[in-house]
């Protein structure tokens, strides 16, 4: 696995390229604001073909030679050669003050003009030649380092050609190297140190998360000292914790619960098998098996979908699945003295889900409807063509106050109420992973009617 990157060295890096943008970026807008005469870098101002000074002087090192006698001179170079053929105007000399020495190739106008003044050593000095106009100043003479020691370079009316830009800035970078390099390390040190500060609550946060386990996922992470642009994370991993909690919650309920709910039924089979003489026996023993067995699969499909193990865009012919359903419930109800009717719109009536889950679902209604019914009464199934699902009984019915209680997992009216409370809950569980709903509302007359509303595949539409 590759290693994370730092996030203090990223801020670094970005730091110190945005630095070096920065200088550039400045030196270029001096000079552009200085040929355009701004008046806040009236400091800076110079003409166009000013710019073109760093690169002849740079030719000029290049010319730099010594001679047989050991003496400096300047032997143009073929690009120095070039430069005059295109500017006739351009003038150049070299000057050793520390030996008080004029170097040969000089020219004789910049000699004259400038041999006092080079007496001084002077440093980046700008100048015009007597007898041309006063405007912006036309020469420049500046102390360089050279092969040949510390010399004073002059130029005078160099001529602009467009990769001067690059020598101009290069040259003011070059003389702000140490200034940047100072200020690129102090401002990195202290980026470090701000971010490695400003990152210890998240480290907090993080020493926090890694000793969340499934006993302690009630507790949120810590939000104290967590900077503003990381709080929403920490909030969010809270949020997803308590999910979470509350999940692992639920299925420790579930699977304490569930071992003990289900003895019930189990205890009333075995009693049952104690007194094979009752003439209900076959039917009570029946109807007590199919309803663990409709439990059962019920939680082995809704573990598969939570896994995501089976799919749920399946194309289910609704009519007929739930019609095989009843058919297979039909002996059971003559056994308990019921009956079972079916309806269906004409038509075909596609839905979308999970076959094998829609098949638990309604089994556990009619399941349901057939206790719920009376002795000699009969259920009604029904399927409508926008997806619906009804199961209609005849009994007691369920009271507005306990509509919703019912779908809760182990939800029971009373201690005596047959059954584990279990059935509706993964029903409504299950219609959920499906995108559908279940609902109950009363049957005209009394009684109960499940709805179950599933989406309608496309080939309905």
């Amino acid at each position: 696995m590759k290693a994370a990157s730092s996030l203090a060295g990223r801020i670094i890096g970005y730091l110190i390229v945005a630095q070096i943008l920065g200088f550039a970026i400045t030196a270029i807008a001096s000079i552009a604001a200085g040929i355009a005469g701004v008046a806040a870098f009236e400091g800076y101002s110079r003409s166009v073909d000013e710019l073109a000074s760093a690169r002849t002087i740079q030719l000029v090192i290049a010319s730099l030679v010594r001679d047989d006698g050991g003496f400096v001179r300047i032997e143009p170079v073929a690009e120095l050669r070039a430069e005059n053929a295109r500017n006739p105007a351009l003038r150049v000399a070299a000057f050793d003050t520390v030996r008080s020495q004029t170097l040969a190739g000089s020219s004789r106008e910049l000699i004259s003009t400038l041999a006092g003044v080079i007496q001084i050593s002077p440093t980046h000095t700008h100048f015009i030649l007597p007898g041309d106009p006063p405007t912006y100043p036309l020469g420049l003479v500046e102390p360089r380092h050279t092969p040949y020691g510390r010399l004073h370079i002059a130029v005078y009316r160099p001529k602009f050609q467009w990769n001067d830009i690059y020598f101009a800035v290069g040259e003011d970078l070059e003389g702000s190297a140490a200034l940047l390099a100072a200020t690129i390390l102090i401002s990195a040190g202290a980026a470090w140190y701000a971010v490695r500060q400003g990152l210890h609550p998240v480290r907090a946060v993080a020493g926090e998360a890694a000793r969340i386990d499934m006993n302690s996922l009630h507790q949120p992470l810590p939000l104290t000292g967590v900077p503003a642009e990381i709080a929403p994370l920490v909030q969010a991993m809270n949020e997803a914790l308590e999910r979470l909690s509350a999940s692992a919650a639920r299925m420790r309920r579930y699977t304490a619960n569930a071992a003990h709910e289900l003895r019930t039924p189990l205890a009333i089979m075995r009693a049952r098998l104690e007194d094979a003489e009752e003439p209900t026996f076959k039917s009570d023993l029946m109807r007590d098996a199919s309803q663990l067995q409709a439990i059962v699969e019920q939680l082995l499909i809704a573990s598969r979908l939570s896994e995501h193990q089976t799919a749920i865009d399946q194309d289910i012919d609704l009519a007929e699945t739930v019609r095989q359903i009843v058919s297979d419930y039909l002996p059971l109800a003559i056994e308990c003295d019921r009956k079972i009717e079916f309806e269906s719109d004409e038509g075909a009536i596609v839905a979308r889900g999970n076959r094998r889950a829609i098949e638990c679902v309604v089994a556990n209604l009619i399941d349901n409807g057939l206790r719920a019914e009376p002795v000699g009464g009969t259920l009604l199934v029904c399927v409508r063509d926008d997806g619906v699902v009804e199961v209609v009984d005849h009994g007691d019915g369920v009271s507005i106050a306990d509509r919703e209680m019912i779908f809760e997992p182990f939800w029971r009216k009373s201690e005596t109420t047959p059954g584990t409370g279990l059935g509706l809950a993964i029903a409504r569980e299950l219609m959920e992973k499906l995108q559908g709903r279940v609902c109950v509302d009363e049957t005209p007359g009394g009684g109960a009617t499940f709805r179950l509303q599933l989406p309608i595949s496309r080939q309905s539409v």
